[in-house]
């Protein structure tokens, strides 16, 4: 028999009675794919337990999901977005805090069945039930992520959590947002149990009819007794975590030192304390601008998932890829295809050598997951099958997108094309990899130019989330649209950019990279350099990441831009001294910074200075060193959006964050041009002019923004 509670919309919740006296508690939000707390749900819930409660016949709850394939994967983010005030956030919280009090005091046992994400909100939920059981399925995943969106788990997380996995297991897990698959959830004492699905159901009823489990003591190692079982242990847990904090977001991320207070109020005071002060903390940080940009990037993300390449053309299945390279970059992008997209794969490089190097780069990722207990043995050797190399063009007949990874010549690429369009099917599409060439020269000489486009990964490809698709004048709509499908199964979030020399990041990201150059040659110190830029919000300055990419790469790249675009894209000429020194990078040991077994820590290489002819005085402030390289990035970000490079600010803010790492909580190049005000940055930027040159000089459209007053979110 089947009861609904009565609202003026359909409930989520429904009660639905078993025979052997245990009622299912089920959450189905209409019109959703998955499950997420929206605050109308309150009443909703109100309604359901009292009903529970009224009728004594019940004699336990299993709390289950009505979706196919999800728990409860969080709070609804738009009602945060409704809060005017700091107050009514906190009330959010209050009411999230209060509803799930009352399911942890419910007489009987309730049991949460999870299956599928129980993210956020959701693991709240289930961490007030009196248990909880959880399949072991690869797509059951337990977090609190709510600090990716500048936020702390509001309705009980920070006081509950800590119970049941301890102090720095929970501090771990809510600082970092990680989440638990299911096998380490059940070793961290997170859920009680975990079975297969076929049997998830019954296993939490009979849990359910076993009647409320009694808490169990925390089963703690010697460490963890000393750490966490006294105050002194607390005390230097605590302060450990807030120096880890503030040396990874240095100050810049309110949420982090928010949530250790939260905790530590609740071991060190009373749990009544530890929810007031979780309310308080959650409606101060709903109203930050750091949380207000971090959910700006969520929300452009989610959109971003929904849309095609092209709106209204479909994409073609892709079966079967292709590799052309066996290079650190086509190792990476044949890991993805296989593990993420669960496409069959095949390297063809000139060399055994080359596609045994894409071999181990692909072996080594998963076996370290294997070490970690992450993944089964067998599922490894499962992913590893789907790639395979070859020196010639056999198993390329049926491919159905090639991606190419070779070098950054121009003949070699086109060749490549022409290779492609020789062994494999008509329809095959040619996705070049490459980083500064324009994709219409690329293609200039194929056949079938509508099928070539450029698929632009950022390095190391298994970590960076970004890809840019680029399509050149004959690109058809089809490619587009199969080659941004492409790219999402592989995990990556795909901006289309138009085709240009730099295309979209690597154009911004040259102006910026260049005024390091120019202020290190002004007499800026290195360090001081990679500081300033580190601390304004990057994850490394841009002399470790000119070590990291490699000085040879920045230099070969300078004079395609500048031939291209113009005399602002002019490296410092200093780069040919250190090229001539044999100052390639960290891949010749030998760059700004000191490489080698015996060098423990980061450290400049000082001999640079010699090589460079200047010594450095560190005159400028922090302030002005950060805005001369981040302004230059903002007039050639708007200079992209005016020539229609990116499609719109949302795409280039996506874009700058995923593919460069601007500082999230600043909302990109766009959203941070909105808040310093246009006319602010004209104004600077023509006092740099007229100081240091042209290559400062506002671009139109930026300065008729500025006229204008207009912003770039209108």
């Amino acid at each position: 028999m089947t009861e609904e509670t009565t609202s003026s919309s359909p409930s989520a919740f429904t009660l639905v009675r078993q025979k052997n006296g245990l009622a299912h508690l089920v959450m189905d939000v209409v019109g959703d794919t998955m499950n997420t707390l929206k605050s109308e749900f309150s009443e909703q819930v109100a309604q359901v337990l009292q009903e529970i409660k009224g009728d004594k016949d019940i004699k336990g709850i299993v709390l289950v999901s009505g979706k196919k394939d999800s728990f409860v994967a969080g709070a609804d983010i738009n009602m945060l977005n409704a809060c005017q005030t700091a107050e009514e956030a906190t009330a959010l919280s209050r009411q999230g805090q209060m509803l799930f009090d009352q399911l942890e005091k419910m007489d009987i046992p309730v049991i949460a069945a999870i299956h599928g994400p129980c993210l956020g909100g959701g693991l709240e939920l289930a961490m007030a039930c009196h248990a909880r059981v959880c399949t072991d399925s690869p797509k059951t995943a337990l977090g609190l992520p709510e600090v990716q969106l500048g936020l702390l788990p509001g309705s009980g997380g920070t006081q509950r959590l800590p119970k049941l996995v301890g102090i720095q297991k929970a501090l771990d897990m809510m600082l970092t947002g990680k989440q638990l698959r299911a096998k380490q959830a059940l070793k961290a004492g997170l859920v009680n149990d975990m079975v297969p699905e076929s049997i998830l159901l019954r296993t939490a009823e009979e849990m359910a009819l076993a009647g409320k489990p009694k808490a169990k003591a925390r089963k703690m190692s010697t460490m963890d007794k000393l750490l966490e079982g006294n105050s002194f242990g607390r005390k230097v847990v605590f302060n450990q975590a807030a120096k880890t904090v503030l040396a990874k977001t240095k100050g810049k991320y309110p949420a982090p030192l928010k949530i250790i207070d939260c905790v530590k109020t609740g071991c060190e005071q009373s749990a009544a304390q530890g929810y007031q002060v979780e309310a308080n903390h959650f409606g101060e940080l709903v109203k930050t601008p750091e949380s207000a940009q971090l959910r700006n990037i969520f929300f452009a993300t989610t959109d971003m998932k929904k849309e095609q390449g092209v709106a209204g053309v479909e994409p073609e299945k892709i079966a079967k890829a292709g590799v052309l390279g066996g290079g650190l970059m086509g190792g990476g992008i044949a890991f993805v295809t296989a593990t993420k997209a669960k496409v069959p794969v095949r390297i063809k490089d000139i060399s055994h050598k080359g596609i045994n190097h894409a071999l181990k780069y692909g072996f080594d990722l998963l076996n370290k997951k294997v070490k970690r207990r992450f993944m089964m043995h067998s599922e490894m050797q499962k992913q590893m099958s789907l790639i395979t190399g070859t020196v010639d063009y056999s198993g390329f007949s049926d491919l159905d997108i090639v991606v190419e990874a070779v070098f950054e010549d121009l003949d070699l690429k086109q060749k490549m094309v022409a290779d492609v369009e020789a062994f494999c099917k008509p329809t095959t599409i040619f996705a070049s990899n490459t980083s500064s060439l324009p994709i219409g020269k690329i293609a200039a000489k194929a056949a079938r130019p509508e099928n070539v486009i450029g698929l632009h990964y950022f390095s190391p490809v298994d970590k960076m989330p970004l890809a840019e698709i680029i399509a050149h004048e004959s690109t058809s709509d089809q490619t587009i649209s199969t080659t941004v499908a492409f790219a999402k199964k592989q995990g990556k979030t795909p901006i289309v950019v138009k085709d240009k020399a730099g295309f979209y990041v690597n154009r911004i990201l040259a102006p910026y990279m260049n005024e390091a150059a120019n202020l290190l040659l002004e007499g800026e110190s290195i360090e001081k350099l990679d500081k300033t830029l580190v601390n304004f919000g990057f994850p490394v300055g841009p002399m470790q990441l000119l070590d990291e990419v490699g000085i040879d790469i920045g230099a070969k790249i300078g004079p395609i831009l500048q031939a291209e675009l113009g005399d602002r894209f002019t490296t410092p000429p200093a780069f040919d001294k250190l090229l001539a020194d044999g100052r390639l990078g960290k891949k010749a040991s030998k760059g700004f910074y000191l490489y080698g077994k015996k060098v423990k820590k980061k450290q400049v290489d000082e001999s640079i200075y010699k090589v460079l002819n200047i010594t450095p005085q560190g005159r400028l402030s922090d302030d002005e060193i950060s805005q001369r390289c981040v302004y230059m990035m903002l007039n050639e970000a708007v200079r992209c959006l005016d020539e229609g490079i990116i499609r719109n600010a949302r795409d280039g803010d996506i874009g700058a964050i995923f593919g460069i790492g601007f500082p999230p909580f600043l909302g990109g190049p766009f959203r941070y041009l909105d808040q310093v005000g246009a006319a602010n940055v004209v104004s600077q930027l023509n006092r740099w002019a007229a100081q240091h040159g042209e290559r400062f000089k506002p671009c139109e459209a930026l300065v008729k923004m500025a006229e204008e007053g207009r912003t770039c979110y209108e």
